[in-house]
């Protein structure tokens, strides 16, 4: 079976994460794999390695100063679109509005419904919902969303989580202590945030929360990690910014980290903060539970399916902060179901998943 799996971006975002590791998945089930990507400002691979066994195709797309996100996002469709040529594959699977819209008919994943406010973007998201012929979602709660908004009935594959990776970060073999011990020097006991600065990540709410506990924690840091995106949240940083001041708080913002560095750095941190106001399934979270961390998360019903009592929620910066202050605490029982949890959710199990999804729907008029 010949499988175009396309994402809109290399960078080291929850959809581009779960593109690469389920084409690995596939490949190693037996499937021809091509993998689709716009190379935003140069980028001559994925933010990662992949494994040779998966081909892929990125096509050129450069920056252009001042660009509208509009404009971007209707360059980025036609520039997939007029790169991409469905006849060479027997699946056609898109895993963002981005691909879903460059190449029409197709299955689609929708990790998440978003919220647009211009005209042109919310018809990309409309045509991004109902065109494709069938979907995917990765949790009941985005696929009961589907459902009551269109009246669409998607199939649900939860993602799977590499979690030898981050368990291995977690272990006490030499290599892995030395990771940990890396960061340790470097940021201290740590709070982290892994997803960037911006509203859908509850960023200025974790701010808010770390404000009330650092009386109580003085010993503990704020750390941000991650942050590529394609939307503009220059207003939201500056908030977050301005914010910051008025708080008197300065946390670490690190970026984008390297792939190879983030098991470590998730490994060893205090707790692992999600305070995410929107989320499909949460796979960043999930890693954390790989590497035995406590995760603290927002009170959302879809993170509720996905992680049950694996982890603690909150809805507001005070509860947040009663709730990381809390899971500085050891709790055992809580990490061995959060492990096993973790353990459970693999990716080839999501690849068979996704095998057997393509041979009850095949490309219409199969060639």
């Amino acid at each position: 079976m010949r499988i175009a799996l396309l994402t809109y971006s290399t960078k080291p975002r929850g959809g581009v994460v779960h593109t690469l590791n389920l084409a690995e998945a596939l490949a190693r089930a037996g499937a021809e794999v091509t993998v689709w990507s716009l190379a935003r400002g140069g980028d001559e691979g994925f933010f990662r390695v992949v494994e040779p066994s998966v081909r892929q195709r990125l096509v050129p797309f450069a920056d252009i100063p001042d660009e509208t996100i509009t404009a971007r996002i209707v360059r980025s469709i036609d520039t997939l679109r007029a790169a991409f040529d469905p006849t060479e594959y027997d699946i056609v699977h898109a895993q963002d509005c981005i691909s879903a819209n460059a190449v029409g008919t197709c299955i689609r994943t929708i990790h998440h419904l978003d919220q647009f406010t211009t005209p042109i973007l919310q018809e990309c998201h409309e045509k991004a919902v109902v065109s494709p012929y069938a979907r995917i979602c990765v949790s009941r709660g985005v696929a009961d969303e589907v459902a009551a908004g269109w009246n669409l009935s998607p199939a649900v594959i939860p993602n799977g989580v590499d979690h030898r990776r981050f368990a291995n970060a977690a272990d006490d073999t030499e290599p892995a202590m030395a990771g940990r011990r890396r960061w340790r020097r470097e940021l201290g006991h740590y709070v982290l945030a892994v997803g960037g600065i911006e509203p859908r990540k509850g960023s200025i709410d974790l701010l808010e929360a770390y404000a009330l506990l650092r009386a109580e924690a003085p010993d503990l840091a704020l750390v941000f990690a991650g942050g590529e995106t394609l939307f503009d949240y220059r207003d939201y940083r500056a908030e977050f910014d301005r914010r910051c001041t008025e708080l008197g708080i300065d946390p670490i913002v690190l970026g984008p980290v390297a792939d190879d560095d983030l098991p470590s750095l998730v490994a060893g941190c205090d707790v692992f903060a999600f305070p995410s106001t929107k989320e499909g399934f949460g796979l960043a979270a999930m890693e954390a539970l790989a590497a035995g961390r406590p995760v603290v998360a927002r009170e959302l019903p879809i993170l509720r399916e996905v992680f049950g009592d694996t982890v603690t929620y909150a809805d507001d910066p005070a509860g947040l902060a009663a709730a990381i202050l809390a899971a500085r605490i050891p709790d055992d029982r809580r990490r061995r179901r959060g492990d096993a949890l973790a353990r459970s959710l693999t990716w080839d199990a999501a690849a068979q998943a996704h095998l057997d999804f393509y041979a009850d729907h095949p490309y219409p008029g199969s060639r």
